[in-house]
């Protein structure tokens, strides 16, 4: 993969101020593995437990988002622990959800968004969480325990969490995006994310209205803002937004921060690519969202006592700072970065840490109900049809 040849070339960029940055097959546990490069250890309880079961079955299966971890997270848990860490991906919480509404077909991990959570503990999707088998909780920021979405961290802890706005090709767009206008007007091909909370919250913040209201006018009105300015939208992307703006099909993209910044930094990195500066993400001057993914133990997860030490050994400061220095989101873990293990560029970048202006115009979208949910559902599958998409 194009992401494992650009690292390398990046790290050699850094002290020129060029930001570096996922993913992976089934990784195998195996004594090459670079575990001296965290002080973790896997409990003896759990070391006893992996190794009284049939070698086939020592197995964690992490149901997660494509691009969303470093190179060697798995491997690296993988050797600690005796076992092989495997992967399917999702595109987004919808597809997530629905395949947990169909029984557990046997994972172990998943990386839900906290605007999604609430729904999945109502409808039994999740398994609680034993923070006493996870001592390296205590590394999260306090800004991100106890969510209100989660209050106590009772089933979830914070994995990355970025911002949704707009990335784009600046050759093609010809100046500096600073509005949602800018999106809407543009002439070219759009894309925008598979995701129906978001993009309805930005028309409803957009229209004056609270981005989390439950009321169907309020819902409708959203959908049909939606619809009024959808005229260049060439398809609804699901998590693959970047790969849309980087082969051309569209110039301005809806999009997850770390995704465009991957994208941003495989440029700069690469000469080959010819395409170095040529892409930006920009929060609009009307603001942009705020999201956190976790991670969450499904309900009758087959390996919970391996998850929970799954979920301790990310939380450690120095495999904590590699996923992020390796996807470009920001990190919860405020010990790696107190301990200045986050790469400074990337602290730096106010694509993965917005600054204190772009900040203050984020907003969150959180769980509505399930009524309210409906409705947006309703609204988001019929703006789509009105799009064609």
């Amino acid at each position: 993969m194009l992401r494992k040849l650009t690292l390398v070339l990046c790290l050699g960029l850094l002290a020129l101020g060029v930001p570096a940055f996922a993913q992976d097959a089934t990784a195998e546990a195996t004594a090459e593995a670079t575990a001296a490069k965290t002080t973790w250890v896997c409990p003896p309880e759990v070391v006893k437990a992996v190794q009284a079961l049939p070698e086939n079955d020592r197995v964690l299966n992490w149901y997660n988002w494509t691009t969303y971890e470093a190179d060697s997270t798995r491997p690296d848990f993988g050797a600690l622990c005796g076992v092989k860490v495997t992967e399917d991906n999702f595109g987004s919480n919808e597809e997530l959800i629905a395949k947990l509404r169909q029984g557990n077909p046997g994972y172990d991990l998943v990386v839900p968004t906290g605007v999604n959570i609430p729904q999945m503990i109502r409808e039994g999707l999740l398994e609680p969480i034993d923070l006493t088998k996870i001592p390296n909780f205590a590394n999260v920021t306090t800004a991100l325990q106890n969510p209100a979405y989660d209050p106590g961290n009772k089933y979830t802890v914070p994995y990355q969490w970025g911002t949704i706005a707009i990335g784009y090709n600046k050759e093609a767009v010809g100046k500096d995006v600073t509005s949602w206008d800018d999106l809407w007007n543009f002439k070219g091909n759009v894309a925008w994310i598979e995701d129906p909370r978001s993009m309805m919250g930005i028309a409803l913040v957009l229209l004056g209205k609270d981005p989390n209201s439950t009321n169907a006018d309020d819902i409708n009105a959203a959908r049909d803002f939606l619809v009024d300015h959808g005229s260049n939208v060439k398809t609804i992307a699901q998590d693959d937004g970047q790969e849309k703006l980087v082969s051309g099909e569209a110039d301005m993209v809806v999009e997850y921060s770390g995704d465009i910044f991957q994208k941003m930094a495989d440029c700069d990195a690469n000469a080959d690519l010819k395409c170095a500066g040529k892409y930006d993400f920009v929060i609009p001057k009307e603001g942009g969202i705020r999201w956190v993914d976790n991670l969450a133990i499904p309900k009758d997860a087959p390996h919970k006592e391996l998850a929970e030490a799954f979920i301790d050994y990310i939380l450690d400061p120095q495999v904590g700072a590699d996923i992020s220095n390796y996807t470009a989101y920001a990190t919860p873990n405020q010990k790696a970065i107190d301990d200045k293990l986050i790469d400074p560029t990337y602290l730096s970048s106010t694509i993965i840490y917005p600054d204190e202006a772009a900040s203050k115009t984020l907003f969150t979208v959180v769980d509505v109900g399930d009524d309210a949910a409906r409705l947006y559902n309703d609204a988001w599958t019929e703006l789509k049809t009105l799009l064609g998409q």
